[in-house]
C-alpha cells in the first residue's frame, strides 16, 4: 500500500488504457462487487462521437455542451445536432485540461501540468463568450502555501514503531497530507467558483468578482477512507506481515462538486486507493455546507464514482466508471433518504449533467470515456430523456 490515491487522475491516458489503473494500491485479493437493481436506461441519442477522455461537461445557458477532452487538454462547444467547435486548449502543450463549468456568459475551466513534470501547475481560468482566457486563480501556488490536508494522517495510524520501521523509506506506513493539487471539478455560484481539487483532497472557493488573481479558500478537507488491511493484501503488497489486521486510511479523492437547492455542496469521491471493487465499493457521495465545512455521506456503495448530476426532484445521478457487476461502468440514480436505486446501463461514462425545465427533463453523459485502445477516439456525448421534471419544494 502506497500513496496511490491519484492512479486515475492524474494517470497519462496511455496507463490507463494499458490497464494501469490501480498503480501499486492494494488491489489484489478477491473483494466482493457490489450489486444493484437490474439495469434500466431510457433511450439515448448520440449527440457526437470520437471524443476523447471525454471526463468534464457542462451545459451552457442555449444548451450547448462544453465538453473537456481532458489528456488533449482541448475544451469543445457541441451544438445540440453535433456540430463542435474549440473555445479553449492548454497553454503548455501536454497540459490536461478539465473541471468546466459555465454560469450566463462565462466559462470555468482548470488546466494541470502533465505527469512528471518539473515544475508543476494547476491554474483556474475564466472565459467570456468570444473572449479570451483570463486565470483567475493559482491552485498550485495556494497548494504550496496552505496544503489543506497537512495535519492529516494517511497509510496506518495504530501500528507499533517496531512494525512501522520494516516499511521501505519510499513507501512509509504513514504519512501526512502532500503538497499536490489536480483540480478535477468547479461549480459556479454566484460570485464564486467552488473546485473539487482531487490532488488536495479538499473543496476549495475561489471569487469571481476580482479583477485580478484570486487567493482560494479553503471550504472542507474529505475525511479519511478507512479500511482493514486483510492478510492476503499485505502478503500481496509484499508488506510487512505485522500489519494484517490494522486499518489503512486511504486519501479521499474528490471528483466532482455540485450546489442543490438546499445550498450544500455535493462532492463525489473515490477512495484513495484501488478504484474497482476489489476492497469493496467504496466510492461515496458527501454533502458539504459551504459556510460552516461541515462533512456529512450522503450514500456510499459506488465503484469508480467520478462525478455526479442533481436532478430537478434530488435525485443524484453517480457516474460510476468502472461501475456494475462487471465493472464496465454505469450511471447509479440514487434517491436522498432512502434506499431506492436505479442503475442506468452506460459504459464508463465519465461526466453527468442534468438540465430541466418545466417540459423536460434530460440527463447528458459521457460515455466510453475510457474506451478499447487503439486510432480512433471512442468517447460519446449522449443524452436520455428522463421521467417528468417533478421539482421538489
Amino acid at each position: 500500500m502506497n500513496r496511490s490515491s491519484k492512479t486515475l487522475l492524474a494517470a497519462s491516458c496511455a496507463t490507463l488504457l494499458a490497464g494501469g489503473l490501480i498503480g501499486a494500491s492494494p488491489a489484489a485479493a478477491g473483494g466482493r462487487h457490489h450489486h444493484h437493481p437490474a439495469p434500466q436506461t431510457p433511450a439515448a441519442r448520440t449527440i457526437a462521437e470520437g471524443l476523447f477522455t471525454p471526463l468534464s461537461l457542462a451545459i451552457d445557458q442555449r444548451g450547448r455542451a462544453l465538453v473537456a477532452q481532458n489528456f488533449a487538454g482541448e475544451l469543445l462547444r457541441i451544438t445540440p445536432d453535433g456540430q463542435r467547435s474549440t473555445i479553449a486548449t492548454a497553454p503548455t502543450p501536454g497540459d490536461e485540461l478539465g473541471a468546466v463549468s459555465t454560469r450566463g456568459r462565462t466559462t470555468y475551466y482548470a488546466t494541470t501540468s502533465g505527469m512528471g513534470s518539473a515544475a508543476p501547475t494547476a491554474k483556474l481560468y475564466a472565459q467570456r463568450a468570444g473572449g479570451t482566457a483570463r486565470q483567475i486563480a493559482d491552485l498550485r501556488a495556494f497548494e504550496a502555501t496552505r496544503n489543506p490536508d497537512r495535519n492529516t494522517t494517511y497509510g496506518f495510524r495504530d501500528l507499533p514503531q517496531s512494525c512501522s520501521a520494516q516499511f521501505p523509506a519510499d513507501n512509509p506506513a504513514s504519512y501526512t497530507g502532500l503538497v499536490d493539487s489536480h483540480p478535477y471539478a468547479t461549480s459556479v455560484a454566484r460570485d464564486k467558483v467552488y473546485v473539487a481539487d482531487a490532488a488536495a483532497n479538499a473543496i476549495l472557493s475561489v471569487r469571481t468578482d476580482k479583477r485580478r488573481m484570486a487567493t482560494p479558500k479553503v471550504v472542507a478537507v474529505l475525511p479519511a477512507i478507512p479500511s482493514i488491511a486483510t492478510a492476503e493484501v499485505v502478503a500481496d503488497q509484499g508488506l510487512p506481515p505485522c500489519a494484517a489486521g490494522h486499518t489503512y486510511w486511504f486519501e479521499p479523492v474528490p471528483t466532482d462538486v455540485e450546489q442543490g437547492r438546499d445550498g450544500w455542496l455535493y462532492v463525489t469521491s473515490l477512495p484513495g486507493g484501488p478504484e474497482d471493487a476489489s476492497l469493496g465499493a467504496r466510492g461515496a457521495v458527501f454533502k458539504v455546507n459551504p459556510y460552516s465545512g461541515a462533512v456529512r455521506r450522503v450514500a456510499g456503495g459506488f465503484v469508480g464514482a467520478v462525478n455526479l448530476a442533481l436532478g430537478p426532484d434530488g435525485t443524484i445521478a453517480v457516474a460510476e466508471l468502472f461501475g456494475g457487476d462487471d465493472g464496465s461502468g454505469q450511471v447509479t440514480l440514487v434517491k436522498p433518504g432512502s434506499n431506492r436505486r436505479t442503475v442506468l446501463a452506460l459504459p464508463a461514462p465519465g461526466a453527468v449533467e442534468w438540465v430541466s425545465s418545466r417540459w423536460s427533463s434530460k440527463l447528458y453523459v459521457t460515455t466510453d470515456a475510457f474506451g478499447p485502445a487503439g486510432p480512433a477516439p471512442t468517447g460519446k456525448l449522449q443524452v436520455l430523456n428522463m421521467a417528468g421534471p417533478r421539482h421538489r419544494h
